[in-house]
């Protein structure tokens, strides 16, 4: 089922970034079998309080974050997975087919103390914490339950190419930002882990950054995604890319990368 998953990267490549960039500024977030738990600076669990998901018509996928939560349209299961553990098609191991293929529109909401408690949190953390209760929600309505395992899995090791680094690294205290879609992805102040994540969304396999760089830098990344009609106007192949403007090179490598595996998973009762 990895590899059915991994062949549908190809299909769903405009699913797979939305999924990538809900968590891009926060990098892969790992829970505990079924259920983990975010909690407040009080100790209090952050959690949803009132939850709807339904069989969706929709054969596109929309997600919009909210003050209280978020809502989304069409989506898919394993991009709920990608999203809320901060992972890629081929870390996702034994999920069944409907689960590559149902649509549901779902809507997440929080009690306003849960809901004021993390709007004061800092982006980067509230961010992880809405993984978390994503988590908790697969595990609640979709019964999911999983566990770790290291794989040997075809990735790709980052590295400076020949020519040299060509970003540089962000000023102190920059205001970070970041865009990406369309075969875009750039912006400032953006670290290299969540680079290298948005990265590996792009070319559809886990990046190992092999750079020595650990900083946040500025940057501008323009390419042809796969499947884009060629015009005069075409960019180069996102490889091409990151020789030429970014100076940093993909190499094919095997690794072993964490996996999720899914012991359990069950559609959910319409509500």
């Amino acid at each position: 089922m990895a590899r059915r998953v991994s062949c549908l990267l190809k299909s769903h490549r405009k699913t797979l970034l939305l999924a990538a960039g809900l968590m891009v500024m926060v990098g892969p977030v790992f829970g505990q079998g079924g259920a983990p738990a975010a909690k407040d600076e009080g100790g209090k669990p952050l959690a949803f309080d009132v939850i709807s998901v339904k069989p969706s018509k929709s054969q596109s996928m929309w997600w919009r974050t909210t003050p209280d939560g978020f809502h989304a349209g069409g989506a898919i299961v394993w991009s709920l997975m990608m999203s809320a553990y901060g992972i890629l098609p081929d870390q996702l191991v034994d999920l069944p087919g409907w689960a590559t293929s149902d649509r549901f529109d779902i809507q997440a909401k929080m009690d306003e103390e849960t809901a004021a408690a993390w709007n004061r949190l800092p982006r980067n953390e509230r961010s992880r914490r809405l993984a978390l209760m994503e988590q908790a929600l697969l595990a609640g309505r979709f019964q999911l339950k999983v566990h770790h395992e290291t794989r040997n899995l075809r990735v790709y090791d980052l590295v400076i190419a020949k020519g040299g680094l060509k970003i540089k690294e962000s000023p102190a205290n920059v205001s970070s930002y970041w865009t990406m879609g369309g075969g875009r992805l750039g912006g400032k102040g953006i670290g290299i882990d969540s680079f290298i994540f948005s990265l590996s969304g792009a070319v559809g396999r886990f990046i190992v950054n092999k750079t020595g760089l650990s900083g946040k830098y500025d940057f501008t990344l323009k390419w042809t995604p796969d499947g884009m009609p060629e015009t005069a106007d075409s960019g180069p192949s996102i490889f091409a890319a990151l020789q030429e403007q970014l100076g940093l090179q993909l190499v094919p490598a095997k690794a072993p990368v964490d996996v999720i595996v899914v012991d359990h998973i069950e559609r959910p009762s319409p509500n």
